[in-house]
């Protein structure tokens, strides 16, 4: 085998381990992953019908996410619980939690209005999941396109404030999740500071 072959087929392998994280799946059996792509790539029958392989596919995503929602709605609940014994901490009547670091004193953007922002999101156990901090350019996106949680807290934040968000799964991405790290029902915590109306 040639050395660009090689190369090529490890690439290939990085990108499709990486789709398969990004899309939620967190394990699998090497050496049965590996012994379909042989049986593929050689010409041999595989062990299963295409049909066979859906039906275990769908049955075994399921099975996970419906632990793992379970899992997460209960430690989002736990964690918001216990985040209100913070006397800085604000509840609104969604849910949606915040505590005020920067006060601003410019004004308030409507649903129509387009924002500038800077924000750090992660999960209650501390894993970043997104940052414009981190890449260092702030983000510009209509009030009315991020999560629900957002929405609410974009409309009462005045432009050069501060808040931090502990956003419920309900406000957030929901029984869906968004891939990576963001599993079905998972509670986020972002910082974020209202830097323009554009």
């Amino acid at each position: 085998m040639n050395d660009r072959l090689e190369k090529f087929s490890y690439a290939l392998g990085l990108s499709i381990a990486s789709n398969l994280i990004q899309s939620g799946v967190k394990t699998i059996d090497p050496s049965s992953f590996i012994h379909a792509l042989e049986d593929l790539f050689t010409g041999k029958e595989p062990n299963m019908s295409a049909d066979e392989a859906n039906r275990i596919l769908q049955e075994f995503m399921e099975e996970q996410q419906s632990g793992e929602a379970g899992n997460n709605l209960e430690s989002g609940l736990k964690f918001l619980s216990e985040n209100l014994k913070d006397d800085k901490v604000v509840e609104t009547a969604s849910g949606l939690q915040y505590k005020i670091l920067v006060h601003g004193d410019g004004e308030s953007p409507t649903l129509a209005d387009e924002v500038k922002c800077h924000y750090h999101g992660t999960l209650i156990d501390g894993t970043v999941f997104d940052s414009s901090v981190q890449r260092g350019t702030p983000a510009v996106f209509p009030v009315n396109g991020v999560i629900q949680g957002w929405v609410e807290a974009l409309q009462m934040m005045s432009v050069g404030s501060k808040w931090r968000l502990f956003v419920p799964s309900d406000l957030a991405y929901g029984e869906r999740g968004a891939g990576g790290s963001i599993g079905p029902n998972t509670t986020l915590i972002f910082d974020v500071e209202l830097l323009e109306i554009v």
